[in-house]
């Protein structure tokens, strides 16, 4: 075992093993189960079964302070290390666009790409006077105060920052007048919504489908590229004319200091799971829908995401 491996199982308590015999290690920010654990194990898995890499992907387990811990073992411990790939997400790209990670920069590392996501959505209850999102955005722009959105992420968090991107494609620049209620969680706050407590839901999809299905409630937009397969009738936010992506996509990140040809064979990697059936399977099994930014790509789309979020927040007051 390594000294720098054996250095990290000691400082974070993990139960740790040789990585002899593994292809490649990916670090999950957090403890078993969840996005970034799943992330790991899943596109892992697929690598493997797929011929993408000649051995298997040891998943290595590393919670603290929401994803800063692993990604602080990486930029001090690990920067030019060609066999890691580490999990991400939105929650990431947010969380470093807030300064979160104390100091530590989005450019720190290599963003290889995402090709799954949980769709933003904002949802109204089914007797709601809004029978689009221009409605409701159109009613805020007129009167800030008349429209309360519900939402499972903090005050500032990535579910009250989805409505006011749609609302600064519209010219409303004022955003701290837009009211938002941060609930523990999306059920809650689809609960308000349906209730009549609040007039807006900002959230995933994967939060509102069992309400959808029940006829509880009414989907305005799906903050995606395309319609949702299975969800056709649903129409995006871009062709109604508000040009916001907003999705908590589900990818890798690798060390700032290798070498472009490591980072084109982890994107190459990365586009054969998201172009395999088995990948495909999963997405379908656990209610991701398509989003395939792999590369240069979405590199761009982490630094434009970011930038945006950055800037939100500090019109917020959530940084300075």
């Amino acid at each position: 075992m390594n000294s720098k491996f054996s250095k990290l199982c000691t400082l974070a308590a993990l139960l740790c093993v040789s990585t002899a015999g593994f292809a490649a290690e990916c670090i999950a920010p957090a403890n078993p189960g969840g996005g970034w654990d799943f992330t790991c194990r899943q596109i892992g898995k697929i690598m493997y079964d797929i011929g993408a890499v000649e051995k298997p992907i040891q998943v290595t387990n590393m919670a603290g302070a929401g994803g800063g811990l692993a990604f602080n073992h990486v930029v001090a411990e690990r920067n030019d290390d060609a066999d890691l790939i580490v999990a991400a997400s939105s929650a990431t790209s947010t969380r470093l666009a807030q300064n979160a990670y104390a100091g530590m920069t989005a450019d720190q590392v290599r963003f290889v790409g995402a090709i799954g996501a949980d769709p933003g959505v904002i949802v109204v209850a089914k007797n709601s006077p809004f029978q689009t999102l221009g409605d409701l955005l159109n009613a805020i722009k007129s009167k800030p105060g008349s429209v309360t959105f519900a939402g499972g992420s903090a005050t500032g968090g990535f579910d009250h920052l989805k409505p006011l991107m749609l609302l600064q494609r519209v010219g409303f620049t004022d955003i701290a007048k837009v009211k938002y209620i941060s609930l523990d969680g999306g059920a809650d706050a689809i609960t308000q919504t349906i209730g009549g407590f609040t007039q807006a839901m900002t959230g995933d999809m994967s939060e509102v489908v069992g309400f959808l299905k029940a006829g509880e409630i009414r989907v305005l937009a799906v903050l995606t590229e395309e319609r949702i397969p299975g969800f056709e009738s649903i129409p995006t936010a871009k062709e109604q004319g508000f040009d916001v992506v907003a999705v908590n996509w589900r990818g890798l990140y690798i060390p700032r200091g290798v070498s472009d040809a490591t980072f084109d064979m982890w994107a190459q990697r990365l586009q054969n799971v998201a172009d395999s059936a088995e990948w495909k399977e999963a997405m379908v099994a656990n209610g991701l829908a398509p989003f395939t930014k792999v590369g240069g790509d979405f590199q761009s789309y982490i630094d434009g995401v970011v930038a945006e979020v950055r800037k939100l927040s500090q019109d917020l007051g959530v940084i300075q």
